[in-house]
């Protein structure tokens, strides 16, 4: 065991990906390669007597994942005296932390999913990140590009706490016409997503339903969208590796990067540009 250890640097990781993606402006649609950020899953196993505890999981982008590690640890008043925290010899989003206070640190953490955005979204380990739901459905005609566009101006004007504060997520669920059906605002985009489908959960799965989110995608985001049945999400800001490779998987439409004149799509585009294959 080692008293505090001193920080060493990570092996180069990388931390960006690239995708194909379609862009969409008042000229058309072309196809590139997109560079998205690194979105990957950081799981903290505890050491004991008994079966290691997954401490937490952190989506995040790799590299200085033990710095990561320690400031959870210490954010959470969990940072032991004696301790040993070394990465997996086979898997590096895998951590293991040794200590003599095991029963201690296992008794105050909150065992749980961390997101690159702030939080406790969800499952317990990386074994049992895949999503379980249905795959999201859309049964009618595709939506029209300017329709899309059309979609973050109206969650903006009923987003009223953002206005007066500067400092609020929101989510919406629209219909296939573009009506605004709910929106709900809060500081995490992750929470906001929650209260929309809570506010819908009766109708469960959300088919032909989009999910407009005021910040970017994700895993978090795209993952709720899924375990909803939502087939669309389009959000203002960035789309995330994992969540561009989530929303591949699962059939998901997902738009980024949605301005007045342009957005970016990264999986399943024949809902969001009529006549692409």
């Amino acid at each position: 065991m080692s008293d505090r250890p001193a920080l060493s640097n990570d092996p180069p990781r990388q931390e960006v990906a690239s995708t194909a993606a379609r862009r969409f402006t008042p000229h058309g649609s072309e196809t590139f390669m997109d560079v998205v950020a690194l979105e990957e899953p950081l799981e903290m196993r505890l050491h004991g007597e008994d079966a290691p505890l997954t401490l937490a999981v952190l989506m995040r982008t790799p590299g200085h994942d033990r710095e990561l590690l320690l400031g959870w640890l210490v954010s959470e008043g969990l940072l032991p005296v004696e301790f040993d925290l070394a990465p997996d010899d086979g898997n590096p989003n895998v951590w293991h932390l040794h200590t003599p206070e095991h029963s201690r640190v296992a008794a105050g953490a909150r065992l749980g999913v961390s997101s690159s955005a702030c939080g406790v979204c969800g499952t317990g380990s990386i074994e049992r990140l895949a999503v379980k739901a249905h795959l999201p459905l859309w049964t009618g005609n595709p939506l029209s590009p300017d329709l899309i566009l059309s979609l973050p101006e109206k969650l903006l004007a009923a987003q009223a706490g953002f206005q007066a504060t500067g400092g609020l997520h929101a989510a919406g669920l629209f219909s296939p016409a573009g009506e605004l059906l709910h929106a709900f605002e809060d500081v995490g985009r992750h929470n906001a997503v929650d209260k929309v489908v809570g506010r819908a959960v009766q109708r469960l799965p959300l088919s032909n339903h989009v999910l407009c989110v005021s910040s970017r995608a994700g895993f978090e985001i795209v993952q709720k969208a899924v375990m909803a049945g939502i087939a669309v999400v389009v959000t203002v800001g960035a789309a995330s590796s994992l969540a561009v490779e989530t929303a591949q998987t699962f059939g998901v439409t997902l738009c980024a990067f949605t301005r007045p004149d342009r957005f970016t799509v990264y999986s399943a585009p024949e809902r969001a540009l009529p006549g692409t294959p």
